[in-house]
């Protein structure tokens, strides 16, 4: 189990609202997770990397964002999958959770992109989850539902959960595996 736990979505919208940065809680998550699972480097200036702009500055020790970077990796690592998505809470309207959830993939996509380059090393699962990947980053959210709909919902956040997994397996711990045999 990490022993780092997510911030909470309000901490990470404040932090992102000092910052000034143009991205959702959730769009932010993703492409943390996204360059982590490409092979992105855990590094000082990881925000001014994960957002592809040099301008941005090192997030303090203590900040939630920096709480957002540390949680992340560790779940990432964490061979008990604690991982989790950054979305907001089931209180909220489906149509804001869907949308958070479309935020992240694209997020996803692009720190995924930035990190992992244009041919990263992926199994055929991989290639799949991220065209899936890929397909939920271009939908829509709808503005409401029923409980089928809260269900679909909770299966798609699952896959996207196991699919960030599969990735970063495929770019950062077979990798890591096959160096350990050399």
């Amino acid at each position: 189990m990490s022993d780092v736990a997510l911030p909470s979505w309000s901490a990470v919208h404040d932090a992102i609202a000092a910052q000034r940065l143009g991205v959702t809680p959730a769009e932010l998550h993703g492409s943390l997770i996204g360059w982590f699972a490409g092979g992105g480097e855990d590094t000082p200036d990881w925000l001014a990397r994960v957002m592809a702009d040099d301008a941005l500055p090192q997030i303090p020790s203590g900040n939630a964002l920096d709480a957002l970077r540390a949680a992340s990796a560790g779940q990432l690592e964490d061979r008990g999958f604690s991982f989790e998505l950054l979305l907001p809470d089931a209180d909220t309207t489906l149509g804001e959770r869907s949308g958070a959830l479309f935020d992240w993939c694209r997020g996803f996509l692009g720190g995924f992109g930035l990190a992992a380059g244009e041919n990263p090393p992926l199994s055929e699962e991989g290639s799949e989850a991220l065209a899936d990947l890929a397909r939920l980053a271009a939908a829509t959210a709808q503005d409401d539902g029923d409980e089928d709909d809260e269900d679909a919902l909770a299966e798609i956040e699952e896959f996207v959960r196991v699919a960030s997994l599969l990735l970063h397996g495929d770019c950062v711990l077979a990798p890591r595996h096959r160096k350990q045999f050399n």
